[in-house]
């Protein structure tokens, strides 16, 4: 079995990468299932019912969220509906929003969690703790579990893959835009990379156009940002796993 993560998933340029390029990416690669993070698929912040049933109709099977999970106003309208839509699970309880699903697809219970880092970001409750008490609600009911772990710092995410490894099928690193080359299997079988990527403008600052960041770098001064409209990148992994739906292999993908 194979699985498509694709990184966080940048405004319009983003969504266009998407719609040219999944559907090739997925037969090249005899992709079974596909998850894409979808935190900034709105203008770069945030995600609507629009887009959300755009992304879904490229053939995305489920998306995640992030720190911008509550960027529109809009997303409090359908996120309860929303069953192919995970918000970080960290968040209080009582906040709106599924903390994982699980999907029965080609006969394999597919769990997919969503959590926050806490190091440079919005103070929410603990994901060790909260992943912990996550991993004993379903692994009786999951056949694997892939973890989207959307954080700033490398050092707070490959302490959560080594601290999950073993308990989960893969750790997989969001937030930072920029793919790092450190994808591997750990040791119990967990695979595990800092961070996918972006799946977004290519020629921009994170996705963002180019002179606005260098001139908020040169100035101080705050500016409006706005998203780069380029032929875009595709930034991903693929999770391919054994017969027992241990973790296989995990390989990137920068296109």
């Amino acid at each position: 079995m194979n699985i498509l993560f694709i990184g966080d998933i940048m405004g319009r340029t983003g969504r266009k990468v998407i719609r040219e390029r999944l559907p090739y990416i997925v037969s090249e690669n005899k992709v079974d299932f596909v998850i894409a993070n979808g935190e900034n698929s709105a203008g770069g912040t945030g995600i609507t019912k629009k887009i959300y049933d755009e992304l879904l109709s490229y053939g995305i099977d489920v998306i995640t969220l992030g720190n911008h999970a509550w960027a529109k106003k809009e997303v409090f309208s359908f996120i309860n509906e929303a069953d192919r839509l995970v918000r970080p699970a960290n968040y209080p309880a009582g906040t709106p929003g599924n903390p994982y699903i699980i999907i029965e697809h080609i006969g394999v219970n597919i769990a997919i969690v969503n959590l926050c880092g806490r190091i440079y970001m919005d103070c929410i409750d603990c994901p060790f703790k909260t992943i912990e008490t996550i991993i004993l609600e379903i692994q009786n009911k999951a056949d694997i579990i892939i973890l989207d772990f959307h954080g700033e710092a490398t050092s707070e995410k490959i302490a959560m893959g080594w601290f999950l490894d073993g308990k989960v099928t893969a750790v997989l690193g969001t937030h930072t835009h920029v793919q790092t080359a450190d994808e591997r299997v750990l040791p119990g079988g967990t695979a595990y990379i800092s961070d996918v990527g972006m799946t977004g403008p290519k020629n921009s600052v994170l996705g963002v156009k180019k002179d606005i960041i260098i001139k908020k770098f040169l100035t101080g001064l705050p500016g409006r940002f706005e998203i780069e409209d380029d032929d875009g990148q595709f930034n991903a992994v693929v999770l391919t796993l054994g017969d027992c739906l241990e973790a296989a292999d995990i390989k990137r993908l920068n296109l």
